[in-house]
């Protein structure tokens, strides 16, 4: 089984909100093509990495996590470059996990 994880941001580059209509559609279409979703939008998680030696940035964040038997990488990968436009990021993370359910 594996654990895909999307962290999206919550502000852009500019300090300004993304829409809550884009968080939604995330949520949806993950839904239907997964059966069903975590997220974790309460409390936003914090990201931080250095851009420079001398330049630190940060980011707030809301994490969406899908379990899938099968890991499409093609479709995650097309996906991931969808988001990025689509929330303004050069890169955006999605990272997978291989999960054992006892």
């Amino acid at each position: 089984m594996n654990l895909i994880q999307i962290l999206l941001p919550l502000y852009d580059n500019g300090g300004k909100p993304f829409p809550q209509d884009e968080y939604l559609r995330v949520r949806d279409e993950l839904t239907e093509r997964f059966g069903g979703i975590t997220t974790y939008v309460r409390s936003p998680a914090k990201g931080l990495w250095k851009e420079s030696p001398t330049s630190t940035v940060h980011d707030d964040i809301v994490i969406y996590e899908v379990m899938a038997e099968v890991l499409d990488r093609q479709w995650w990968r097309e996906y991931r470059e969808e988001l990025s436009r689509r929330f303004l990021q050069e890169l955006l993370i999605v990272r997978v996990s291989e999960v054992q359910l006892v």
